[in-house]
């Protein structure tokens, strides 16, 4: 079923959704690299052991993840991300008040499963449940401005950080959640409920599957493993970008390399936004999976080339950023809207589990074979995401026709 040509994207709910992701991704993840030094310093651990409690709080986040989705598709997004919004409130205000370290690694998973009910996942899943029919545009808008959370936040965390110490921004990000964020999912919510009782229920079931039946599992497994690879190369590189840049004899641009990343993921959703509308989302996330092994070849091949770090930082951003976008898109085109949060938490949480493991990876990985072996051992996972994607298109050419499986609208 295709899209009817006099359905528009929901204009209003995409622009207060928007403001709530900035919000959510700002306070919940962009702000923890600024702060952690502080937090270290209170706490009396070292930096290390901060970003160790950070992964263990995503690995167990990760692991809620399929819980959370459920929860979607039962009480509906809103008002998930309402109870989200409260919950973050409450973990950020518990961590800035945390006693001892216990408390504080406590409060850190409460903000890990706060995130999962107030961030992308759950956003989309708002998305399919306002317009199904039209979600996949919806969500590239989305993507769109949530895309200068990092743009946003990394400057107004410093600033404040610099007039405060970290507990005192941080409860400060807790009453944004509780004056900001959580009145617009609550009036989103509400939204909802009117649409789906005025519809007799039919919207949130106008999009069917596109592959049969003996065909869904194989290629639900081959979509999250695509997913969870390119979530490992994704968190290993940002992670480490700086000592990585620093090895490859490119510590002097390692800043600006950084500066790039977050553009590029936005004009990577602005491009697909305007000229994307005649491929499928499958070959989308082809196109983003291939972008992020080709830009380590260019950063492996050129180093130590100050334009060749600054290719890589602009292909790896756009690659980035189109995966943002196809992690919401290509559930929804290959499984359809029915039961769509319970596969955004299965999808988060193989993501979310994965990528926890992958600053330590390779870290381990430079220490014992070198940065030039390590990036290529990553370049060969971004390519097995690559070989995962074209494996569901060889599936889908033998079950129905192709324009019917790939088309961007379901």
């Amino acid at each position: 079923m295709t899209a009817s040509g006099t359905e528009k994207p929901p204009i209003a709910a995409i622009a207060a959704l928007g403001l709530t992701q900035i919000i959510g991704y700002g306070s919940l993840y962009y702000s923890f690299s600024i702060l952690a030094p502080g937090m270290a310093h209170d706490l009396h651990w070292s930096s290390e052991w901060i970003f160790a409690a950070l992964s263990a709080a995503l690995l167990i986040g990760g692991l809620a993840a399929p819980l959370m989705g459920t929860w979607i598709d039962r009480l509906g997004a809103g008002r998930i991300m309402t109870a989200g919004s409260a919950i973050a409130a409450a973990a950020l205000t518990a961590c800035a008040f945390a006693p001892g370290r216990i408390a504080f690694v406590a409060a850190l998973i409460g903000i890990e499963v706060a995130s999962n009910l107030v961030q992308y996942g759950a956003a989309f899943a708002l998305l399919v449940q306002i317009r199904p029919r039209i979600a996949q545009r919806s969500i590239t808008y989305l993507t769109l401005i949530a895309g200068f959370a990092s743009t946003i936040f990394w400057p107004i965390t410093t600033v404040l950080h610099a007039h405060l110490p970290w507990q005192g921004v941080y409860l400060i990000f807790a009453v944004l959640h509780l004056a900001v964020c959580l009145p617009i999912h609550a009036w989103l919510s509400r939204g909802v409920s009117e649409t789906r009782r005025r519809s007799g229920g039919e919207a949130a079931k106008s999009i069917e599957p596109s592959l049969p039946p003996s065909m869904r599992m194989p290629a639900f497994i081959l979509m999250v493993t695509g997913f969870a690879l390119q979530s490992f190369v994704n968190a290993a590189l940002l992670v480490h970008m700086l000592p990585v840049m620093t090895a490859l004899g490119l510590g002097g641009i390692a800043v600006v390399v950084g500066t790039l990343f977050g553009p590029s993921q936005v004009l990577s959703r602005f491009i697909n936004m305007i000229f994307g509308g005649g491929l499928s989302q499958l070959m989308l996330a082809i196109v983003s999976a291939v972008l992020l092994p080709a830009a380590l070849v260019i950063l492996i091949t050129t180093a130590p080339s100050a334009t060749g770090a600054l290719v890589f930082a602009v292909v790896f951003g756009l690659g980035s950023g189109l995966n943002s976008i196809v992690q919401g898109t290509l559930p929804l085109a290959l499984f359809g809207s029915e039961g769509y949060g319970r596969l955004q938490g299965q999808v988060m949480s193989a993501r979310l589990v994965v990528s926890s493991t992958a600053p330590f990876a390779l870290a381990f990985l430079i220490s014992n074979i070198g940065i030039v072996w390590s990036l290529s051992v990553t370049a060969m996972f971004g390519a097995a995401a690559v070989a995962a994607f074209l494996a569901i298109t060889r599936l889908t050419r033998t079950s129905i026709p192709p324009e019917t499986v790939l088309s961007g609208e379901a």
